[in-house]
């Protein structure tokens, strides 16, 4: 996320929230209140909301009801259930509806800081993410996209999304992970069953077995109250778990025996619990080379490996660029109140030989920043940023024309090898920004810096 992060805070005692935003002060955050789930919708309407914290309880509209609403509107936005221990089950059915995680009062300090720094890491690692088409944009599973690589992946969608098959996704970073295994789940039969998604990347070590399989009261230091896991939500649904490549060595054991077995004990706890869930994972790893190099296990790979569905990046499907900048627009034009209708086709070009190394998140913010910017109907080439424009203005007319021409396109050339070096650094790395810089033989700051000029996103 670029801009500084918002907690919306919803309750109807004044001195609660007054409480969670003192909690919230030194968190690099801004904090909006509201006293009800009505007055919520307004916020979110009039705000860009990153995570929602809202009791259960409340008058005119209920956290229940406002969860459901904010759901419909954007399945992405953690959203934080508050509950008093008398309602843990309905926290729990809140959890399945699609509540990202709930704390019980009284709280813990240290816990709902927890909870809430790992749903902005969740809100920052799902920056990539394209969005869905509107209705009527696709005809098949709300993503967009009609190009021969997509159509791929739509006919293995057709034959697995209503069996019980686990499947494992994979892609870089930005080509719609989330988006297919959603898809899965709502053409399956358990659509109307919960869907539980865990990001494995934004969960520290030391939390990811009790994320997973929930505590006992009295477990560990804070376990206040007793707390089901991911895989005891999604009982009888579908359970996703994002960044899979992720999860620690010491991990993946106890993971794989649950996924196999269908059994696991919570944390501190002497009772096995028996589950029913349709698996998906998601990883921008390459895990056949982590197995190799020892850092995932190969029983585990060949246990999630059933069926395999790879996301083409956005450069092997340039024909569905024109498709996803429509949709972008017209969003933009809504959030921004501009009326810009489309790109001049030069630009639409130069979009298409672009590399796209942030594959639709690039894409989704340029699309943004030319929407603002542009002064006229249409965004023509010169509206487009000089590393996306690149060799599309250095005509020999442009050239002879203007003497600085050619130190432009140098500039421009150079610009671009740059961000390809670093792209291919990254992906080496799996992202490792330390190793990247080490790769490249300069400084972690020096990268950081040019990632940042380059508009590349760090995970």
């Amino acid at each position: 996320m670029a801009e500084r992060p918002q907690v919306l805070i919803v309750d109807d005692e004044p001195n609660m929230r007054r409480v969670l935003a003192a909690l919230l002060e030194r968190e690099p955050c801004d904090v909006l209140q509201a006293g009800d789930g009505l007055e919520a919708l307004q916020v979110l309407d009039d705000n860009v909301v990153h995570v929602v914290v809202a009791d259960l309880r409340m008058p005119n509209m209920d956290g229940i009801e406002l969860l459901k609403k904010v759901v419909a509107r954007d399945p992405n936005l953690p959203f934080v259930v508050l509950t008093a221990h008398g309602t843990v089950d309905t926290a729990v059915e809140a959890m399945k509806i699609g509540a990202f995680d709930f704390i019980t009062k009284p709280f813990e300090k240290d816990e709902l800081l927890a909870i809430l720094r790992k749903a902005l890491r969740s809100v920052r690692l799902d920056a990539a993410a394209p969005a869905p088409a509107a209705p009527g944009e696709s005809r098949r599973y709300r993503i967009i996209g009609e190009s021969e690589p997509m159509q791929q992946v739509y006919a293995i969608l057709d034959k697995v999304a209503a069996t019980p098959t686990t499947v494992l996704i994979t892609g870089e970073s930005g080509t719609g992970k989330e988006l297919v295994a959603r898809a899965l789940h709502a053409n399956s039969r358990l659509a109307a069953r919960p869907y539980i998604r865990v990001n494995c990347a934004a969960i520290p070590r030391e939390l990811i077995e009790s994320e997973f399989f929930g505590y006992e009261k009295g477990a560990f230091t804070g376990a206040v109250t007793s707390k089901p896991g991911r895989f005891e939500l999604a009982d009888g649904g579908t359970l996703f778990l994002d960044e899979i490549g992720e999860i620690p060595l010491e991990m993946q054991v106890k993971l794989l025996r649950a996924i196999q077995e269908h059994e696991f004990e919570r944390v501190g706890g002497l009772r096995t619990l028996r589950v029913n869930v349709r698996l998906i994972a998601a990883t921008n790893k390459d895990l056949a080379r982590c197995v190799a190099e020892g850092t995932f296990r190969e029983d585990l790979f060949y246990r999630l490996n059933v069926v395999s569905i790879r996301l083409p990046p956005l450069r092997e499907r340039v024909e569905d660029i024109p498709a996803l900048c429509a949709h972008f627009i017209e969003r933009f034009n809504e959030r921004l109140g501009r009326r810009i209708e489309g790109f001049e086709p030069e630009a639409m070009a130069a979009l298409r030989r672009h590399h796209w190394p942030g594959n639709v998140r690039e894409l989704e913010n340029l699309v943004e920043r030319c929407v603002l910017f542009s002064d006229g109907p249409r965004i023509g080439l010169a509206d487009l940023p000089e590393t996306v424009r690149g060799a599309a203005s250095a005509s020999p007319d442009a050239v002879a024309a203007d003497p600085l021409a050619l130190k432009t396109q140098v500039k421009a050339a150079a610009e671009r090898v740059e961000r390809d070096l670093i792209d291919r650094a990254l992906r080496v790395t799996d992202h490792n920004v330390t190793r990247a810089a080490k790769l490249l033989r300069i400084s972690r700051k020096s990268l950081q810096v040019k990632m940042r000029d380059l508009g590349l996103r760090e995970n």
